[in-house]
């Protein structure tokens, strides 16, 4: 387990994953905090259409 370890550390492409994996966080993070900005105005919108269709 220590050899492989070592050799993923070393290896440059190891490098190319860590680099990867950080694009990836960040993408994720402006996704999940977009979603939740469209779902909260989403939400305001339909309620207010449902209550405009109740009147």
């Amino acid at each position: 387990m220590n050899n492989f370890l070592q050799r993923l550390w070393c290896d440059e492409e190891g490098q190319d994953i860590a680099e990867y994996a950080v694009m990836l966080a960040v993408i994720l993070v402006i996704v999940v905090g977009t979603i939740r900005l469209i779902g909260s105005n989403a939400n305001n919108v339909f309620s207010s259409v449902a209550s405009s269709i109740q009147q």
